[in-house]
């Protein structure tokens, strides 16, 4: 194990070091739940607090894990189109 911080853990850590939303993979389950497929509903929120033990989205919607993602446009010549 190389000591990196990862999932909900890197969530919490990116909070306490800066006050800007964090866009995440959600789930009340694990972080690998979070970062599955749910069927063409995908649960991502902007994570923008940390407290008792709950992420709170923008909404105000407390969720158990956050996972840090990066959301970016895919182009013709990543999907062989």
């Amino acid at each position: 194990m190389n000591g990196e911080v990862t999932g909900s853990n890197l969530t919490r850590a990116l909070l306490e070091h800066s006050n800007k939303p964090i866009w995440c993979a959600v789930d009340d389950e694990s972080d690998e739940q979070a970062m599955m497929d749910h069927d063409g509903n995908d649960f991502t929120a902007y994570i923008v607090s940390f407290k008792d033990g709950y992420f709170y989205c923008s909404c105000g919607t407390p969720w158990a894990y956050a996972v840090p993602i990066k959301v970016s446009a895919i182009t013709q010549c990543e999907v062989n189109v």
